[in-house]
């Protein structure tokens, strides 16, 4: 058995479906020890905020849904740039979206830490390329 790339990541999106298959995916890659999901933006900053109060690191790499309900992807990056803690920078965020809205991915450019732009669904060839790029 291989070693995982990252000891934690993070999918962020509110479809069970795409949630279990980018898990199974991300086992088979050996992407990371651990995979923590959250169903909406809110959910994700209020449990990354836990994380950090409880010492952990945050996870080296995000998958973030865009259309999400109470908080949707651009609110999280919004308030993912307020978190006070010197790892964000160590943080690689993908945004894995069903739009393939112009407007969507030229914004989605203007957040620094967004590494990407992948129009769902995402694959296995590409998930290794994320490995390889990081």
């Amino acid at each position: 058995m291989s070693i995982s790339k990252f000891k934690t990541s993070c999918i962020i999106d509110d479809d069970p479906i795409h949630q279990f298959g980018l898990k199974i995916l991300m086992d088979r890659a050996n992407f990371s020890q651990e995979v923590l999901v959250f169903e909406n933006g809110e959910e994700a900053l209020n449990g990354l905020a836990k994380r950090l109060k409880e010492g952990e690191e945050l996870p080296a790499v995000i998958f973030l849904d865009l259309n999400m309900p109470i908080k949707d992807g651009w609110g999280f990056l919004d308030g993912f740039v307020t978190i006070p803690n010197i790892n964000t920078d160590k943080v690689t965020i993908y945004i894995v979206s069903s739009s393939i809205n112009p407007a969507d991915i030229e914004k989605a450019k203007t957040y620094e830490m967004v590494s990407n732009y992948i129009v769902k669904p995402l694959g296995i060839d590409q998930l290794e390329a994320i490995i390889e790029s990081l």
